[in-house]
């Protein structure tokens, strides 16, 4: 007998396009790729009756307003939206207290709950998160984190599943989060059909941390720390052990870690890994040289270093990722 699950999408001014439109074709997708049998009825619910204008500057026409939604919802969708942070800082998630409130009072009701990108900051505010793991757009994780100790969270994943509560990652992760609901619904094999029709992998490799920039800190209160910071990634087939850093910055070891973690929140042989990473990444992405010469160019010494830092830091192999992430026509 053809399933026909309620998917409640939520809608409101700014929301990101792609996290409302990117699950609803997943699903429709699913219906059409079964023939029917695994049918999903998606209704996108906002504030209000009428056109909502997203980020991206399409409207979206709302099929009933919050109010509205009554009866019984297999799936609450939650996402996001963002707004500029303070001094030209990075993107803060927006919480906006009239969605906050509508989630809950649905959630409870709802048999699973999905947040896509920043929206595990609406569920974190409905206190859905308390005392689980979950994930977010990795722009703003550190934000999540710091409103919301009681949640532990994880920037790296895709998405995370904590009982009937599901967080996805950023942006196009949204599809990936969609495709695991369509999986656990009707099987992988109707969603690897799903993924095939989307050119998509039904489980990528590696986590967002894959498409982030670790780099990404910004300058700090210190000059030093900074020129440091640029002789790191400039070099980072140089030594760059702690003794060798703390002597360029002519500092003893222990009060240059101390000041180094405190400028740039991670310890020197964390952000020197990263560093290294990241020169590997680019070596791989851009490049067909041996893992023997990408080792040594990036720092990180020996193909099992590589393999063993990928593993760790991208859950994936080097050869995995070049095949993955190679663009064509490197040096």
């Amino acid at each position: 007998m053809p399933s026909n699950r309620r998917v409640v999408i939520a809608v409101f001014p700014d929301v990101d396009l792609l996290d409302v439109t990117g699950p609803a074709e997943v699903f429709a997708l699913a219906g059409r790729e079964s023939g029917g049998r695994a049918g999903y009825r998606v209704e996108l619910a906002g504030p209000a009756e009428g056109l909502v204008r997203t980020s991206a500057g399409v409207r979206l026409a709302v099929d009933l307003t919050f109010e509205q939604v009554t009866g019984a919802v297999d799936t609450l969708l939650v996402p996001g939206a963002v707004e500029p942070g303070a001094d030209g800082a990075g993107p803060r998630a927006r919480i906006d207290r009239e969605v906050v409130a509508w989630v809950e009072r649905l959630a409870p009701s709802a048999r699973r709950v999905a947040s896509v990108c920043v929206g595990a900051h609406l569920l974190a505010a409905a206190g859905l998160l308390d005392g689980r793991r979950a994930t977010t757009h990795w722009s703003t994780a550190a934000q999540l984190a710091a409103d919301h100790p009681e949640v532990t969270v994880d920037p790296d994943p895709i998405f995370v599943r904590s009982g009937r509560i599901w967080t996805g990652a950023g942006i196009s992760a949204c599809m990936d989060l969609a495709l695991a609901l369509v999986a656990e619904d009707h099987g992988e094999e109707l969603a690897m059909s799903v993924a095939r029709h989307l050119v998509m992998y039904l489980k990528r490799q590696g986590g967002q941390s894959q498409f982030s920039v670790p780099l990404s800190t910004p300058p700090t209160a210190r000059r030093d720390i900074d020129d440091l910071r640029l002789h790191i990634a400039e070099h980072p087939d140089a030594d760059l052990s702690a003794a060798a850093l703390a002597a360029r910055m002519c500092l003893s070891e222990r009060h240059f870690a101390r000041v180094f973690r405190q400028e740039t929140g991670t310890t020197p042989a964390a952000y020197v890994e990263a560093v290294r990473l990241e020169a590997a990444r680019r070596l791989l992405e851009g490049t067909d040289r041996p893992l023997e010469q990408v080792a040594a160019a990036s720092g990180l010494g020996s193909v099992e270093t590589l393999h063993r830092t990928l593993r760790r830091r991208l859950g994936t192999t080097p050869a995995a990722y070049r095949k993955r992430f190679r663009v064509t026509g490197g040096p």
